[in-house]
């Protein structure tokens, strides 16, 4: 009986081919919307978990910040090497230090940031070295003129199927050894372009760089066992014993941590995802208005087929059932449409804004199942119509 009443289905839709597909528009529009609004609500995500897990794992980063008084107080090596050695949990402290120079090498130049860096800092954000090797601690001691290139200085300055390893450059007046190659980071902190960059021992980056031997800020990798709230309460109470602050005064520094930033801010995507996608489902909405009235124009002109079947003896339920299939069936068909339509504005558009195309079955499963079930919904009325009609009026209908 169902097999029979869907080709009965089919082959009226397929009668009135243009009338189906444009009363399904709503339906294809609607789904696609929704499917391609949290598939790159997805890939927003992804990026910016990505762009977060860059800074590390289980990680502070403390950098100074302008006090009243207008100025800023940076930190010390002793600052580092204290919270290194009095907080429990703390695996690794390492401070960094930045500069600007245009590196220059075989006639090519490039203006790029210097970094000073340690292994330790290496270790504390994960960052790989994939090709050559990092610094010893010889080198980070006596503030060697070795470095490690960014993908895209290498980029930039050396041939692409030559090896920078062992090679000597100029970064400004200053020459460097090539011992290697940092892994591809992407932005970083600050809107900085962590590929961007020629890492150097951090006292070379002082000496010759900056003068001085101050640091930006610093990175601490903590023990995922023990709790951050603890941890960041112990930091803040040693920084500011450290700094001789009073208790009226506030913070001359600020500590982020990495975990909680990755997951507010994949709270707010997901809550902005969820919200486009709630918009873009009214559409879903109008296309099911839309397959009520083409189904009650449809009751209207098949009046006298209706009246001839229940004449020769169809039941009023085996009526209903042949023009709410019909209703689903140009939902689900409606469904699929807009199912393909996504998957193809979702890579499109991905590829577009550079981000990730995160393919999400359970979203595509549920908007056809919602569609389909829009045929139910909105396909009952036209349907229940239909089987109540009285054949003896349905035979005079003209």
């Amino acid at each position: 009986m169902f097999g029979a009443t869907l080709l009965l289905s089919l082959r009226e839709i397929r009668r009135h081919l243009l009338r189906s597909i444009l009363t399904t528009l709503g339906i294809i529009i609607g789904v696609a919307a929704v499917v391609t609004m949290v598939t790159l609500g997805n890939g927003v995500t992804a990026s910016v978990q990505e762009e977060i897990s860059s800074l590390g794992a289980s990680n502070f980063i403390v950098f100074p910040v302008r006090t009243d008084r207008g100025t800023v107080r940076q930190f010390d090596q002793g600052d580092v090497d204290a919270v290194a050695q009095q907080i429990a949990g703390v695996e690794v402290a390492a401070g960094n230090v930045r500069s600007n120079a245009t590196a220059f090498y075989n006639g090519q130049d490039w203006d790029t940031q210097v970094t000073g860096a340690d292994s330790a800092f290496l270790q504390a954000q994960s960052i790989d070295v994939v090709e050559g090797r990092a610094f010893t601690s010889e080198e980070e001691t006596s503030g060697k003129n070795v470095c490690l290139l960014g993908p895209k200085v290498r980029e930039a300055i050396f041939l692409p199927d030559a090896s920078p390893v062992g090679e000597t450059m100029r970064l400004g007046s200053v020459s460097c050894n090539v011992i290697g190659v940092l892994e591809e980071r992407g932005q970083g902190g600050g809107g900085a372009d962590d590929d961007d960059t020629v890492m150097m021992p951090m006292k070379t980056v002082q000496r010759r760089f900056r003068g001085s031997d101050k640091i930006d800020y610093f990175v601490l990798k903590y023990d995922s066992a023990y709790s951050a709230s603890v941890i960041q309460d112990a930091l803040v109470d040693l920084l500011r014993e450290r700094r001789l602050l009073q208790a009226a005064e506030a913070n001359d520094f600020n500590v982020i941590d990495t975990a909680q930033v990755n997951d507010a801010l994949g709270a707010v995507t997901g809550a902005l995802t969820a919200m486009v996608a709630v918009i873009a489902s009214i559409s879903l909405l109008v296309g099911g208005i839309g397959i009520m009235n083409i189904m009650l124009v449809s009751v209207t002109e098949r009046t006298r087929e209706i009246g001839i079947r229940l004449a020769i003896g169809a039941l009023a339920r085996e009526v209903r059932l042949q023009f709410l299939t019909e209703a689903v069936v140009l939902c689900a068909l409606g469904g699929l449409a807009g199912l393909l339509l996504a998957f193809f504005a979702s890579v499109s558009l991905a590829g577009v804004i550079d981000v990730p195309f995160v393919f999400d079955p359970m979203i595509n499963i549920l908007s056809f199942v919602f569609a389909s079930a829009m045929g139910i919904v909105f396909g009952y009325y036209p349907a229940r119509r239909a089987s109540q009609l009285d054949p003896i009026d349905a035979l005079r209908h003209e």
